[in-house]
């Protein structure tokens, strides 16, 4: 086995110092296989296999006394001993740092240390290679071939998400998890997120729209470059895809990136601020399997809260093309997240979410009382995988749909807020209805070119005040004690 020097595990009570140690482990250890790889590349095939491991951080404790505090999270279950595998602290460094710092705080009583180390997981060599690196793109395809013999690749039974979805059970001398996912995991989605998205992961931010329709896009952009026009806003750029950079007026930073020849599948956008406090905002286009799968990758960023924007079909003949749907609850009939999290569990509204969403309707719209009730309705969204559900065989679909009082339908939304839910990511839904099947209206060119026009904007920028009133209130306040389970995972 051809390694990277030992470095021998360490104890830590600074929070700084631990993630120091994380950085250079970390470091040695991808050197390591960048070198060893391009010496493969140059026709130097190693005498043994080349492995390097990832960084992991473990805590003991001998109590089951739980701490005081008011977060959902930052503290162990109970007694025992719990271990997780780190990646990429140039990107997760704050984060990391600010685990750390909760874990000491709320466990510092019991002389509770951080031990870090390299782990038992190994590094696969293609999450070795930076943004920029191509190296393995020179391989012959008899190097390609052989690569699996002298270096390890992605693993995809290292990658499952049995701690998110509670099914994970560690053998009777193995570590408790420490955090939801897993370093091959998280770095397996940072490569789907930069092919999916067509923007690095650096750029995302902790605040996340998500739509279905393109027109929202359009509009952000207009909005993200109007921003960087004024000197005095508190966004610092805005990255399309492509890594393409418009800095704000007045900053130091310069325009950088290329346009891509065409989008991406699920295009991404940020309004970038400091500390990763700006929107991102991704077009998931229509239906349940791409709502899954961007959720799925934007989750290991541990973003603090994410909404649903989009359009829906008005079930009640009550609702006016326009009106605004703020999902309380969700019929799920996508089927793409059966498996991991059953349809007999019930994904709650979260009173911070809801509370923001009403609050920045009333403020763009300067709607309140009944005024803002005719305009806002509060009630189930049911969300379907069939786009053709009208022609179902009747009364099949209307009939369910109406015993679960839903008001509105929609591909996307229900997927949303359960991703949200199994992977602890505050969530929230704001439709606008732009059809009535039931009722006899259905989309037509005039129409929907009208409704496009009248609400598109008003709708985004209900959303980004939405984000906007949760990041003033304090994320300490957002994560709530509803996403987590019994024996949580200590990491946010």
């Amino acid at each position: 086995m051809i390694e990277a020097p030992f470095t021998p595990r360490q104890r830590f009570d600074d929070p700084e110092a631990a993630l120091a140690q994380v950085v250079a482990l970390y470091q040695a250890q991808v050197r390591h296989l960048r070198q060893q790889l391009q010496a493969y590349v140059d026709g130097q095939a190693p005498a043994g296999r080349v492995r390097a491991w990832y960084p992991s951080v473990r805590v003991q404790t001998h109590t089951d006394q739980r701490p005081d505090s008011r977060l959902s999270f930052g503290f162990v279950a109970g007694a025992g001993t719990y271990e997780t595998t780190l990646t990429r602290p140039d990107l997760f460094g704050d984060y990391y740092r600010e685990q750390f710092r909760l874990l000491l705080r709320n466990h510092g009583g019991q002389a509770m240390a951080l031990d870090v180390g390299l782990g038992t997981q190994p590094i696969p060599v293609h999450f070795s290679l930076g943004e920029a690196d191509h190296i393995e793109g020179t391989l012959t395809a008899e190097q390609r071939a052989r690569l699996r013999e002298h270096f390890d690749l992605p693993d995809l039974a290292a990658m499952d998400d049995g701690i998110a979805n509670g099914s994970y059970e560690p053998g009777p001398k193995e570590p408790h998890p420490l955090a939801l996912f897993t370093a091959p995991r998280v770095d397996y989605s940072l490569h789907r997120l930069r092919h999916y998205t067509g923007t690095a992961p650096e750029h995302f931010q902790n605040f996340v729209l998500f739509t279905n329709y393109q027109f929202y896009i359009d509009e952000f952009i207009r909005l993200g470059h109007q921003l960087m026009q004024s000197a005095s806003s508190d966004y610092t750029a805005f990255v399309e895809p492509g890594n393409v950079v418009t800095p704000r007026e007045g900053t130091e930073q310069r325009a950088s990136g290329m346009a891509p020849p065409r989008l991406p599948q699920m295009p991404a956008y940020h309004l970038v601020r400091e500390g990763h406090g700006g929107i991102t905002m991704v077009n998931i286009g229509v239906g349940p399997a791409n709502a899954k799968t961007a959720s799925d990758h934007i989750a290991v960023l541990r973003p603090h809260a994410w909404i649903m924007l989009g359009h829906c079909a008005g079930l009640r003949n009550t609702q006016q093309l326009g009106d605004y749907v703020l999902a309380h609850g969700y019929v799920r009939e996508d089927h793409v997240l059966d498996e991991e999290l059953p349809l007999w569990v019930p994904i709650p509204a979260l009173a911070e979410v809801q509370v923001a969403l009403e609050q920045a309707v009333a403020e763009v719209t300067q709607l309140s009382g009944q005024a803002l009730k005719t305009l806002l309705r509060t009630g189930t969204v049911a969300t379907t995988d069939n786009r053709n559900w009208e022609l179902l065989p009747h009364p099949g679909p209307e009939r369910r749909f109406s015993q679960s009082r839903a008001v509105a339908l929609d591909m996307e939304s229900a997927t949303i807020a359960a991703n949200g839910f199994r992977f602890r990511v505050p969530y929230g839904t704001l439709l606008c209805v732009s059809d009535k099947p039931l009722h006899g209206e259905i989309k037509l060119p005039g129409m929907a070119n009208h409704f496009y026009r009248e609400r598109v904007d008003q709708h985004l920028r209900i959303g980004i005040r939405a984000l906007e009133l949760l990041r003033s209130a304090g994320v300490g306040q957002l994560h709530s004690r509803k996403l987590r389970s019994f024996a949580e995972v200590a990491f946010q």
